[in-house]
């Protein structure tokens, strides 16, 4: 067998592997997608809790599974408890909502026939109504299948997260080994993922818990019902894109004003419109001075797509997908792209 025969039939075997380690990869991620968000917020925990390990187990000398065992309890206690307190709160009202929906739609009827009678125009059909009926029943519906599948989540979470708190070292080295970029580019890759870690999974749920509190404020001056679950409430929608903590203020004001509290509901409208959503760009322009800067678009589009593929916890690992796609280019091009500084001068315009 001469040199060149050998060389071609080894590159066929190179291509064949390949193609055989491309389909099996693929084949195993279809299968494990439904664990994807396990994983991810189990890598979000790890970033941010790294340093405590170290602090533990280098300095303090505890042994592993000890160290990890705390790490995991203190982050249940800080993470898991409060959302379960919440996911309470409103499973109880969303309970009362689909056993007196009826009594609800005729509310909000009454509300827009008020409305259509001032103003003489006509907003609610009764296709409109069908459909607003509907489209209520499948949210709740999604909401409950998905705290069913948050905990499934939260288990499988931490029990990857305690294997990769055990297994530090390993995982790390085996990381800087079969990564294919230079040691600068992973260091620079791990730094910038704490940074858009700190930034997504701690800033945008402390500015949603800000605005909230903002409005509890307003809530109990009001004397408002239930404030304890509009709070809840107005947490959860503030953490969503475009309407943000409206979604929580304004069917409030609706409340308040089919219960006749007039000037309850015109206050409430304007505090809502003036302070609390003045708060969400007034605190994260603080927060991205300590935590990072991550563009806005950045955060819209990824809480879009986060839902769409992994549900709640898509609010924080969706912008995380993002900003790490765009960090990625960035390592491509200071890895493989060879750029000419003279030559991006010259292609520099002044534009009067």
């Amino acid at each position: 067998m001469t040199t060149q025969t050998f060389q071609e039939n080894n590159k066929i075997r190179q291509i064949s592997f390949y193609l055989g380690l491309i389909v099996l990869g693929i084949f195993l991620f279809w299968q494990m997608a439904q664990f994807l968000p396990a994983f991810l917020a189990a890598i979000a925990i790890y970033i941010l809790a790294r340093k405590k390990m170290v602090y533990l187990v280098d300095k303090k000398k505890w042994r592993k599974s000890r160290a990890a065992t705390l790490i995991l309890t203190v982050s249940f206690l800080a993470i898991v408890v409060p959302i379960a307190f919440s996911i309470n709160i409103l499973s109880s009202k969303l309970g009362y909502a689909v056993g007196h929906s009826d009594q609800i739609l005729n509310a909000i009827t009454t509300f827009v026939e008020t409305i259509e009678k001032k103003f003489g125009i006509e907003i609610l059909t009764d296709n409109n109504l069908n459909n607003l009926k509907g489209s209520a029943t499948k949210f709740i519906t999604g909401i409950v299948k998905s705290t069913f599948n948050s905990i499934t989540t939260i288990m499988l979470m931490y029990f990857i997260l305690y294997f990769m708190l055990v297994s530090r070292k390993e995982m790390e080295k085996w990381l800087c080994r079969y990564i294919p970029l230079k040691l600068d580019n992973i260091h620079s890759l791990g730094n910038e993922m704490k940074s858009l870690v700190i930034s997504n999974a701690i800033g945008i749920p402390l500015v949603a818990i800000v605005q909230a509190i903002v409005g509890l404020i307003a809530y109990i001056f009001l004397g408002v019902n239930d404030v304890w679950f509009w709070f809840v409430f107005t947490c959860i929608a503030s953490m969503l894109p475009l309407v943000g903590s409206a979604l929580a203020y304004v069917p409030l004001c609706i409340v308040l004003y089919v219960n006749h509290q007039n000037w309850q509901a015109l206050v409430l409208l304007i505090y809502g419109v003036v302070i609390i959503g003045t708060v969400d760009n007034v605190f994260r322009f603080m927060l991205q001075k300590k935590m990072g800067d991550v563009h806005p678009l950045i955060t819209v589009f990824g809480v879009i797509i986060g839902i769409n593929l992994f549900g709640f916890v898509g609010l924080i690992f969706g912008p995380i997908l993002i900003s790490l796609f765009i960090l990625l280019i960035k390592i491509y091009i200071n890895e493989f792209v060879v750029t000419n500084t003279s030559a991006e001068n010259e292609l520099e315009v002044d534009i009067p």
